[in-house]
């Protein structure tokens, strides 16, 4: 049996993706047995984000700045915008190194079946950067799931008003998976396949 203390950060820790309580008790049982290596750096770690790490107000990124290294980045295509779900699907893109434009972080996905509707999503904040006519192609870059392809289609809908190339990540990326559990080959040929919609 443990202490009261090490049974809160199992509960916490089994709270993560992919984590469930067996897996909580692992990870606190080494980080308890290698407390030097690992629990105070990972301490130091999360004080550290914690204390530092904002939200860009223009595309939903995580970063240390206000406005994130990408969004500052002048180097970065400004007429190219990449529609992601999440910020892990940013982070994948990322991670490639194919992409060099813009993104914006939807903040989720239209669901039935969750209750999440346009209203809950960061959708209005994506139409007002596309007002300001620097914009020239949209990439719709959003999961090939059902979900992903009703959000996909409602942004379509909107978007066909305006006068901007849109086009998805090429077919190829399988039903029902998502950009962060892709690897970088397939994420490398589904962009530069993608086509226009």
């Amino acid at each position: 049996m443990q202490s009261q203390e090490i049974d809160k950060l199992i509960k916490i820790i089994a709270k993560l993706p992919a984590l469930g309580a067996r897996s909580a008790r692992r990870i606190v049982l080494h980080l308890l047995k290698k407390r030097d290596v690992a629990l105070l750096p990972l301490i130091s770690a999360l004080q550290e984000v914690a204390d530092n790490i904002k939200k860009c107000p223009i595309c939903g990124n995580f970063d240390t700045q206000d406005i994130c290294s990408i969004c500052s980045d002048t180097s970065r295509d400004a007429e190219v915008l990449c529609v992601v779900q999440d910020v892990a699907d940013l982070w994948a893109m990322e991670r490639v190194g194919l992409y060099k434009g813009q993104y914006h972080v939807l903040g989720g996905i239209l669901s039935a079946l969750d209750g999440v509707t346009p209203e809950d999503l960061n959708i209005e904040a994506l139409f007002k950067r596309l007002s300001g006519g620097i914009i020239k192609e949209v990439i719709l870059a959003l999961p090939a799931t059902i979900d992903g392809q009703i959000t996909a289609h409602y942004l379509l809908s909107r978007l066909k008003e305006l006068p901007i190339k849109i086009t998805s990540l090429a077919q190829g990326i399988p039903m029902g998976a998502e950009l962060d559990y892709m690897d970088d080959g397939t994420i490398q040929l589904a962009l530069s396949a993608r086509k226009e919609l």
